[in-house]
């Protein structure tokens, strides 16, 4: 089978290297004039859509904002999902989910299991509980030719105290993260393919991890509104910008309510971030 990230350069190589993120949050409904109900939560995932199924590389729901209305939150999580899927749009769930065992086998079955109804092309989990213990979704990405984006370094404060402590190899706790990512998809770089399992890097940081072996793809936040460049992105990725999927969710989503505009936003966007042909 193909796998996620050849997918996914793939889509690239004609929409650019784009990640939209749907975030439906409160005050983001009430700008666009809708309510802050089921239905409000609806008719936004259906503008999100019809406006980013076949101008975004990869499109991003935030879980957390489903989630908030319960069952009835997750029943329209699941129409997104099925509706950009049926369009042939590539999708990670921004779930974050880490545990153990079966619960992370559960949780792996929730969002990369071909049979489940939240079924989306990828998934973000934290590994902050041990990679190894990630196994369970890392092995289904694998059977199932589905991504997964390993948190390494994120960019807020509280996260970067963590993620640059050493160990005793002087690698820090992000490069860690990446190294083992790399090193599941090292039989995929052997056969001349992108491998399944990326990581999660932000755009602002000032000291990344080296990605020059991952051979996976990067999801990049932080650029546009919370002051990433298409620069900071190159700098970050040097040598493997092509893996890099920048998202960019609040300044393209400020160009809504209409469709025609969300779509221009993620086309002018898009141009910063060329895919490979």
């Amino acid at each position: 089978m193909t796998t996620f990230g050849q997918r996914l350069l793939d889509a690239a190589a004609g929409r650019g290297r784009l990640c939209v993120g749907i975030d439906p949050h409160a005050s983001l409904l009430q700008a666009w004039g809708l309510t802050d109900d089921v239905a409000g939560l609806a008719e936004f995932s259906r503008r999100c859509v019809e406006a980013f199924s076949d101008t975004a590389a990869l499109v991003k729901p935030q879980v957390a904002f489903y989630e908030r209305f319960g069952s009835a939150g997750f029943a329209v999580l699941e129409d997104t999902l099925a509706a950009l899927r049926e369009t042939g749009c590539l999708t990670v769930a921004d779930a974050k989910r880490g545990d153990i065992g079966s619960t992370m086998a559960g949780y792996a079955e929730a969002w990369l299991g071909e049979g489940s109804p939240l079924r989306a092309d990828a998934v973000t989990v934290s590994p902050y509980l041990g990679v190894g213990a990630l196994a369970p979704v890392l092995d289904l990405a694998e059977e199932n030719a589905a991504g997964v984006f390993v948190l390494a370094a994120t960019s807020n404060p509280e996260a970067v105290a963590l993620q640059s402590q050493t160990g005793a190899d002087g690698r820090t706790i992000a490069q860690q993260v990446v190294d083992e990512c790399a090193r599941r998809n090292a039989a995929h770089a052997e056969q001349g393919a992108t491998g399944n399992i990326g990581v999660v890097v932000g755009a602002t940081l000032t000291q990344a991890p080296d990605l020059s072996a991952l051979n996976g793809p990067v999801l990049m936040p932080g650029v546009g509104a919370q002051g990433g460049s298409a620069d900071d992105v190159d700098r970050i990725a040097a040598g493997v910008a092509h893996l890099a999927f920048p998202n960019i969710s609040r300044a393209v989503l400020s160009a809504g309510p209409r469709v025609a505009d969300l779509r221009e936003s993620v086309r002018a966007a898009a141009e910063d971030f060329p895919g490979q042909g």
